[in-house]
């Protein structure tokens, strides 16, 4: 049944009918406005569920927000091209990456799948056989396992989720396991802000003035290891009033 169609008319979803049959997630990687659009309108109507970013830096945060299935990369995009940003994918997810370009000389596309693509699709592509080669490639790779390193490039921040190593400026950093907490919440909502009351929340349990204080005390030592790799570099910032935030840019 038609989401839409159920709000309107009040009626109920069957939500085992929905978790029994989940849609895949689509990354779209491409700078190109239109070619965004047209993709998104057919793998829409294809069954899939759609995210797009301009760029590599974008589609890095969207890649550990919204854990996609499989990804379409562009390769020639200004700033971070296109075997940068798969480069930094593969450091944070084994996600299953689909290279669309215009780019058709044999040696890059021999050279992409020696790097780990999953396939390459020509531009401009068919539309059937896009839809075709996604079916294919999932079929075959079935669900992405989940993203457990989170990649800031513009900071060179590598953050592992699963050893809770931190690497800033190549060097390792050793966080307690409340200083990494911190650092956690922070990169996951990056570059936005982080309340004081929902830090307070996730590492200790509750909000409370001691809680806070707590987390000042945190925050001091956070910082302390960040200028120890990288003296100068302010990369947590307090937002008065408000709560704290990671700046990558």
């Amino acid at each position: 049944m038609d989401l839409e169609y159920a709000k309107s008319t009040r009626i109920g979803m069957d939500l085992d009918e929905l978790s029994s049959n989940p849609r895949s997630k689509v990354l779209l990687i491409d700078d190109e406005y239109d070619t965004v659009q047209l993709l998104k309108a057919i793998l829409r109507m294809a069954g899939f569920d759609v995210i797009s970013a301009m760029n590599g830096a974008e589609a890095l945060k969207k890649l550990a927000s919204y854990q996609p299935d499989l990804i379409l990369l562009d390769l020639m995009m200004p700033t971070m091209g296109g075997w940068e940003t798969f480069d930094y994918i593969r450091q944070m997810s084994s996600v299953p990456v689909i290279v669309i370009s215009a780019l058709g000389e044999k040696e890059k596309i021999v050279e992409g799948l020696q790097k780990g693509v999953d396939d390459y699709i020509g531009k401009p592509f068919y539309n059937e056989e896009v839809i075709a080669r996604i079916d294919a490639v999932l079929r075959r790779t079935g669900k992405t396992q989940q993203v457990n390193r989170l990649v800031f490039p513009k900071i060179d921040l590598t953050i592992d989720l699963s050893t809770q190593e931190v690497l800033l400026n190549g060097q390792s950093i050793y966080l307690t396991s409340k200083v990494f907490s911190l650092l956690a919440i922070l990169a996951r909502s990056a570059p936005s802000v982080v309340t004081y009351e929902a830090i307070a929340t996730a590492v200790w349990g509750k909000d409370s003035e001691k809680a806070r204080k707590h987390t000042k005390f945190l925050i001091y030592l956070l910082r302390h290891k960040f200028d120890e790799a990288s003296p100068g570099q302010e990369l947590i910032i307090n937002v008065d009033r408000l709560g704290y935030k990671l700046q990558t840019e």
